[in-house]
């Protein structure tokens, strides 16, 4: 295969050294017959990919660097299980693809680092969740954000039904209830370990016990993001009891998770997020502005590239919509002003942030009207 699905970020292929770094965006559609154009749409971008190209590349290194992509546009299946979105980053005969919940710009460019700041803007922490699905008979996992919503695929290993985990836990489904009608009504006397309701209060709470664990160990604690429960009232109060992951939320949504469609849960689920989401945003607004105050802060871009490249920048904002086309020397931190045409020449923004990534600092893409600044960036320093 030349190209490669994933759904991971930072990527490792986000280490690559050896230039040209390829970044194409374009907004796709999942179902006929709009998703007939997303094809004819990618090829176009692809010609601006070998227009930027043949600037520095002869015309056998070319084709030798497109073959993923003319994989991808010739591959049917591939464009009749698109989302809203697509992401694909290619450098050192390497090429993944994101297949994305939410629409983004065209983008085609060729420079020498790659264009990441939709997939930050997507993958970023800050409003980034789990949403629990759970009944007495099974439970689903979410993963959302302000842009899109997905069921997480549980491995086959893993049960996600009571009869499926108790059996796994005790060999068989326990306790075990039987009964012997004694008259023509149908009643019957039950024999087992108490009334039937102590029965099913039992299993439903080594399930609910088997399910936190599972959560937990899995996905909470790998991904620290919060978790929301949807599930009915009285579930909600065992399930709150009984757990012992500290990322579940107090509020959840009360009701029957199956009884949702899923575009419906993910309205339930970000009208509860968005007030945490926009509470988050604020403290990080904030503490620029604290930081500022004591000289810690700015919002010059040549202050800023400085400090990244010396490791001192610990969280930067970054607007999510905006291009600044040029380029940082890394050897004298200057700021380099250019044309995307140009196959060394990206974007500023960008760039400032992939650095900041690499240096293990926070990178937060804001809306333009949430930006605490004008110039397109806002950066804390370490120091």
């Amino acid at each position: 295969m030349l190209y490669e699905i994933v759904n991971d970020f930072p990527h490792e292929i986000l280490n690559a050294k050896n230039p040209p770094f390829i970044s194409l965006y374009q907004p796709t559609h999942r179902y006929s017959p709009e998703n007939k154009q997303d094809v004819i749409r990618f090829k176009n971008l692809m010609r601006e990919v070998e227009d930027s190209l043949k600037r520095k590349h002869p015309k056998r290194e070319i084709t030798n660097i497109m073959k993923p992509f003319y994989a991808i546009a010739g591959e049917k299946m591939f464009w009749n299980y698109t989302l809203d979105g697509l992401a694909v980053l290619a450098a050192e005969d390497k090429c993944i693809v994101y297949n994305i919940p939410r629409s983004v710009k065209e983008v085609a460019v060729v420079a020498d680092s790659f264009y990441i700041k939709p997939l930050i803007r997507i993958f970023q922490s800050a409003d980034r969740y789990h949403l629990l699905g759970l009944n007495r008979k099974e439970f689903k996992l979410y993963e959302g954000n302000r842009y899109g919503f997905k069921e997480i695929k549980i491995p086959p290993d893993i049960p996600t039904t009571i009869e499926e985990a108790l059996e796994g836990i005790y060999g068989r489904k326990e306790p075990s209830l039987s009964a012997r009608t004694v008259s023509s009504t149908g009643s019957g006397v039950f024999y087992g370990q108490g009334s039937k309701k102590d029965i099913i209060d039992s299993e439903t709470e080594k399930f609910f016990r088997y399910v936190d664990k599972v959560v937990w160990e899995n996905y909470s604690r790998p991904t620290g993001l919060p978790l929301m429960l949807i599930a009915l009232k009285e579930h909600h109060t065992f399930f709150k009891k009984i757990s012992r992951n500290p990322f579940l939320m107090k509020e959840g949504i009360e009701t029957a998770f199956d009884s949702l469609t899923v575009n419906e849960l993910k309205d339930a689920a970000w009208k509860k997020m968005e007030p945490i989401y926009l509470g988050k945003t604020k403290k990080l607004i904030d503490a620029y502005e604290l930081a500022r105050s004591k000289f810690l802060a700015t919002d010059d871009l040549a202050h800023i590239a400085r400090a990244t490249l010396a490791n001192n920048v610990g969280t930067l904002l970054i607007e999510a919509d905006r291009i600044i086309p040029g380029k940082i020397n890394r050897e004298t931190s200057e700021l380099i002003e250019g044309d995307l045409k140009d196959a060394e020449v990206g974007d500023i923004l960008d760039d400032l942030a992939e650095l900041v990534f690499k240096n293990k600092g926070e990178v937060v893409a804001l809306p333009k009207e949430r930006m605490p600044t004008n110039t397109g960036a806002a950066a804390i320093c370490r120091y």
